[in-house]
């Protein structure tokens, strides 16, 4: 979609800077989020979990937020860009779980409706009227209080994966002796990183994505096709 459209996720820098921008990012992740919840794991997820009893595999790095690889069992797994499951406290950096938030949200809001939806986009987010952001209301943060800022736990547009995080998945792949890259075209630096990490290394590279990526060029071998179809014959 985004490939498609000018239309982009809300950056940290928007969701920081006032109450309405805050509001107009949760009111339409509440409306977006029955959907987005009970999206089902696909076959790459299983088999991605399942190759964790291998003993080849060493790691699973995913861009995803959606939690669905740790669903689908996946343990050996770094959440580059976080999950969307889970909202933290900018203050006191508490974790809670989205469902939880969910229910701070309707308690809140008991007669807040829309007329209609829109699409709904890969972050889970869709559009909503402007009428209605206005009148929503945001929970806090139990502990911190009306001055407490909540946010699902996901690396925003204009915000940096924790260095930490970042640090151990080139550990990862200092350690591996192949890198497998499935369904990303590598146009975000936080994934094209390790690619380039392992094309200096000189150690095998395939690449699985429907178009063309970024990492086109450092690849042994690029196949252009749906995960799905691919990862069951490897």
């Amino acid at each position: 979609m985004y490939a498609r459209t000018n239309r982009r996720p809300m950056t940290i820098q928007e969701f920081l800077a006032s109450e309405h921008n805050r509001k107009r990012y949760w009111s339409r992740n509440f409306v977006a989020w029955p959907r987005f919840s009970i999206a089902p794991c696909n076959d790459t997820h299983w088999k991605l979990s399942e190759w964790e009893k291998d003993e080849r595999f060493l790691w699973l790095i995913t861009q995803n937020v959606d939690g669905l690889h740790r669903a689908a069992g996946s343990e050996k797994l770094t959440e580059l860009h976080g999950c969307s499951k889970v909202v933290k406290c900018l203050q006191c950096n508490q974790h809670y779980d989205r469902s939880q938030m969910q229910r701070w949200i309707e308690e809140l809001n008991p007669k807040w409706t829309i007329a209609e939806i829109g699409e709904l986009r890969p972050d889970g987010d869709v559009d909503i009227p402007d009428k209605a952001i206005e009148n929503f209301q945001i929970p806090h943060c139990p502990t911190c209080g009306p001055k407490s800022i909540l946010k699902t736990d996901v690396i925003f547009f204009g915000d940096n994966v924790p260095r930490k995080t970042v640090d151990y998945c080139y550990e990862m792949v200092e350690q591996c002796t192949g890198l497998l890259v499935l369904g990303s075209s590598l146009t975000v630096m936080s994934g094209y990183r390790f690619v380039y990490q392992a094309f200096l290394r000189k150690i095998p590279i395939m690449i699985v994505n429907i178009g063309p990526t970024r990492g086109d060029d450092l690849a042994s071998i690029k196949v252009s096709a749906k995960c799905s179809d691919i990862i069951k014959l490897i």
